[in-house]
């Protein structure tokens, strides 16, 4: 066991709950849901946008990499525009992830310690969109995938991002699919359709997660 899944894992009857899936599949939503029956939540989006606030090590080796023309008129860094131009490159993209993933883990660990810490027995959901890609997944208890068919997360994105359906595509096609990511999963939420079928799931996995961990 190596030093980062006995940090995760702990030594107490903490559960822990990943939750992953593809862009626009809605895990947001779910991880929403399950905040309100009663699971703590540690968000891997929020940890990101974090460690590269200004003042942070990621930061200065972002910007020392990137040069300054990816910062915004207030220092903070443009996001956007460092996602073009990572999304277009796999070596920067490394070399961005390699800035941020051990940054974004130690302050993962640290908060997880805050919960646990106050409740040894907490349920603890643990938001990271890019989970299997980046190989993480082994550090949970369990694992869950909010699933919602292609053709659906196409319209979401055209939607969201008011962009063309080939964008769309490129940006889905750009992570595992979302039916290679159900191997891994203990648990399915289906979001494809409304949000009272997606509560009915969740309210359903909730009393599962509590009945087990008792």
């Amino acid at each position: 066991m190596d030093d980062l899944l006995r940090n995760v894992r702990g030594n107490d009857h903490r559960l822990l709950l990943g939750v992953t899936g593809t862009i626009a599949s809605g895990k947001t939503s779910v991880a929403e849901m399950l905040a309100h029956c009663g699971a703590y939540s540690i968000d891997f989006d929020i940890l990101a946008r974090q460690v590269v606030m200004p003042g942070e090590p990621a930061y200065e080796h972002i910007v020392n990499y990137f040069g300054k023309e990816i910062l915004q008129a207030d220092h903070t860094l443009d996001r956007q525009k460092l996602s073009s131009i990572v999304f277009k490159n796999i070596e920067k993209r490394k070399k961005l992830e390699q800035f941020t993933h051990p940054q974004i883990l130690n302050v993962f660990i640290r908060q997880l310690e805050q919960i646990t810490q106050k409740d040894p027995y907490a349920i603890v959901q643990v938001i990271v969109p890019l989970m299997i890609e980046q190989n993480l997944q082994y550090l949970f208890h369990k694992l869950l995938v909010v699933y919602a068919p292609q053709e659906e997360l196409v319209k979401r994105l055209m939607k969201r991002n008011v962009i063309p359906e080939e964008d769309a595509l490129r940006m889905i096609n750009s992570q595992i699919s979302i039916d290679e990511k159900l191997r891994y999963a203990d648990f399915v939420i289906d979001n494809g359709s409304d949000l009272t079928h997606t509560q009915i799931q969740v309210d359903e996995l909730w009393k599962t997660l509590v009945r087990t961990h008792d």
